[in-house]
C-alpha cells in the first residue's frame, strides 16, 4: 500500500486509467434569515450573536420553512434544467458532531424538490472548444452547520489543536447542495471538466442572484468525488475531498487525487471510501473519516415540518423570471464588446468576465476595464494563488483609478501601486495614492530640476539629441523618471527636454 504523498505522473496514470467524477456543491443561500428561523444572516458578525432556541435546537422550538429559501431553490432547479416535485418533505439525518446544535441536520433524503437537470459546460483543448454535458441527480434543501475553529495546533485542524471553538451563527443558514450524477468521459480534462462546471454553477447563482457564491467566504463550497478503474472495468471505489473552497483549488483536487489513486492502485493496493482534506499549500490531500452510508445517518422523515408543495403555477411563474443563462449571456457580451475569441476566451479563463461587465457597468471604458482584470490584477491573483473576485478590488476602485489616469494625476507605473495597496488593505484609492505619495509630478519647475540634473550627469547624451539624434532624449527621461521615482509624466519630460535643449520634437 502506498502513503498518503505517493503519487505517479498524471499523464501515466490516465494511460492505465479511466477516472469518473462526482461533484457536490453546497450553496448558501443570501436570505435574510435562516432557513427554519428568523434569525440573521450576516456573515462576519461577532461569534454566537446570530443564534435562537430554533437553530440551537433547544427543547420545546419549533421550526417554520423560510419560504424564499424554497422560492430560490425552484429558481435554481429550473435553470439547471430539473424537474421540480410536486410534493416533498424534509428529513432528519441523524450525526453526532459539536458543530450541528441538535445532533442531527434537516435535510431532504430520498424527496429532494429538484431532480434529474443537467448543465452544459465547455472546455478549451488544442483541438478548440469540447463541451461537455453534466447531469444533475438532484437538488436538495437543508441547514447549513455550525462553524468549528481548532486552535493552539499548527495545522488549524483537530489533530495536534489545544482546544476548539464554536461558533454557530451559521448554523441553519439555507444551504442547498446540488448532487450530479457521476461523469464520465472526461480523461486527462477531468480537473478542467470539474473546474468549469463550479465556475459555470457559481455564475448561473450569481445571475439568478440567490447568493454571492463567494467560495472564499463559504458561501459555495465543493465536495470533490474522484474514482478510477482500468478501461473497460467496472467503477472504482470513490473518495470524497471535502470543501474545497476554490476554483482553482477543485481543479488541483481532481488532478491530485488522480496521481494518488493511481499510485494506490498501480501497487497494488485498495483505494478505501474516505473522505479527505485538500491541502493549499501542498496542492495535496490527507485522509479524513471512512465515508459514512446513508444508512448510518439513520433518516427519517422530520415530524415538525409540513411537506413542501409547490402548485405547477407558481413554478411557472417562476420560471418566468429566470436570467438569460451564462452561455447566451456570453455570446451577447462578446458580440456587443466586438473582441477576438481568443481575447473573450483570456477573460473567461481568468475568471474576468462577469468583473469586466460590472466594471463597465460602473461607468469605465471596455478597454480599460478587460486592461486591469485581465492583465495586471490576473497577474496578482495568479502569483497569490487567488481567484480575481477576492482581492478585494472593485470595479468602483477601477474606475477611480481611470479617473485619475484621465486627469493626469496618476500614469498606468503608479496605479499598479494604487492597485497593490487596495489588495494590501490600506484604504481607498485616494487614501492610498495620499498615504504613499503617489501624485504624478507636473510642476514644471521640479521637473526641470530633474532634467538638469539628469543632463549634468551625462553631458554627451544632450549633445547627441543637439546633434540630431532624438532618441536619445529616452535616456534622459529614464533617468528623471528614476529620480521621481515613476511620478513623472514621461510624455511631458520629453517635451520639456527637448525645448530645454532647444530641438524640435
Amino acid at each position: 500500500m502506498t502513503t498518503t504523498h505517493d503519487t505517479i505522473p498524471f499523464e501515466q496514470a490516465l494511460e492505465k486509467f479511466d477516472p469518473v467524477l462526482g461533484l457536490e456543491t453546497h450553496v448558501e443561500l443570501g436570505t435574510a434569515s435562516k432557513m427554519f428561523c428568523s434569525c440573521p444572516t450576516e456573515f462576519g458578525a461577532a461569534a454566537n450573536t446570530q443564534v435562537c432556541p430554533v437553530c440551537l435546537g433547544l427543547p420545546g422550538s419549533m421550526p417554520v420553512v423560510n419560504a424564499m429559501a424554497v422560492e430560490s431553490t425552484i429558481r435554481m432547479g429550473l435553470a439547471l434544467n430539473c424537474s421540480i416535485a410536486e410534493w416533498c418533505r424534509f428529513a432528519r439525518k441523524n450525526y453526532f458532531y459539536p458543530d450541528m446544535p441538535k445532533d442531527y441536520q434537516v435535510s431532504q433524503y430520498d424527496e429532494p424538490l429538484c431532480f434529474d437537470g443537467y448543465l452544459d459546460v465547455t472546455v478549451e483543448t488544442d483541438d478548440g472548444p469540447r463541451e461537455f454535458r453534466v447531469e444533475i441527480e438532484r437538488v436538495h434543501m437543508e441547514e447549513d452547520t455550525g462553524k468549528l475553529t481548532h486552535a493552539g495546533g499548527a495545522t488549524g485542524r483537530i489533530h495536534g489543536a489545544d482546544y476548539s471553538l464554536v461558533d454557530y451563527n451559521r448554523a441553519g443558514i439555507p444551504l442547498i447542495e446540488i448532487v450530479t450524477k457521476p461523469i464520465e468521459g472526461t480523461g486527462s480534462l477531468a480537473p478542467l471538466v470539474a473546474r468549469a462546471y463550479v465556475t459555470e454553477l457559481r455564475d448561473l447563482m450569481r445571475g439568478l442572484g440567490v447568493s454571492d457564491v463567494r467560495m472564499e467566504e463559504g458561501s459555495l463550497r465543493c465536495d470533490v468525488n474522484v474514482s478510477l478503474a482500468p478501461p473497460g472495468d467496472p467503477w472504482g471505489t470513490r473518495s470524497e475531498t471535502k470543501n474545497v473552497n476554490s476554483l482553482r483549488s477543485v481543479e488541483r483536487a481532481v488532478h491530485s487525487e488522480i496521481e494518488r489513486q493511481a499510485a494506490v492502485l498501480s501497487s497494488g493496493g485498495r483505494v478505501i471510501q474516505e473522505t479527505r482534506h485538500f491541502h493549499e499549500d501542498t496542492g495535496r490531500s490527507t485522509s479524513g473519516r471512512s465515508k459514512e452510508q446513508a444508512e448510518d445517518y439513520r433518516y427519517f422523515p422530520e415530524p415538525d415540518l409540513v411537506p413542501v408543495a409547490p402548485s405547477r403555477e407558481w413554478v411557472e411563474e417562476l420560471r418566468a423570471t429566470l436570467p438569460e443563462p451564462p452561455s447566451v449571456k456570453r455570446a451577447r457580451l462578446r458580440a456587443e464588446w466586438g473582441v477576438s475569441d481568443h481575447d473573450f476566451q483570456t477573460l473567461i479563463n481568468a475568471g474576468a468576465l462577469l468583473l469586466v461587465e460590472e466594471t463597465i457597468a460602473a461607468g469605465v471604458d471596455q478597454a480599460a476595464a478587460r486592461k486591469w482584470w485581465s492583465g495586471e490584477l490576473t497577474r496578482i491573483a495568479n502569483d497569490r494563488g487567488l481567484e480575481l473576485d477576492s482581492l478585494g478590488v472593485t470595479p468602483d476602485d477601477i474606475k477611480r483609478v481611470e479617473e485619475l489616469l484621465a486627469e493626469g494625476s496618476l500614469n498606468d507605473k503608479l496605479a499598479r501601486q494604487v492597485f497593490d495597496g487596495v489588495i494590501a488593505g490600506e484604504g481607498t484609492v485616494d487614501e492610498i495614492v495620499a498615504s504613499r505619495g503617489l501624485g504624478v509630478v507636473s510642476d514644471d519647475s521640479a521637473l526641470l530640476t530633474a532634467i538638469d540634473a539628469a543632463l549634468a550627469e551625462q553631458p554627451d547624451v544632450a549633445e547627441k539629441i543637439k546633434g540630431g539624434k532624438v532618441q536619445a532624449a529616452g535616456a534622459i527621461v529614464g533617468a528623471v523618471m528614476k529620480a521621481t521615482r515613476g511620478q513623472a509624466d514621461a510624455a511631458k519630460v520629453r517635451s520639456l527636454l527637448l525645448e530645454r535643449l532647444g530641438v524640435e520634437g
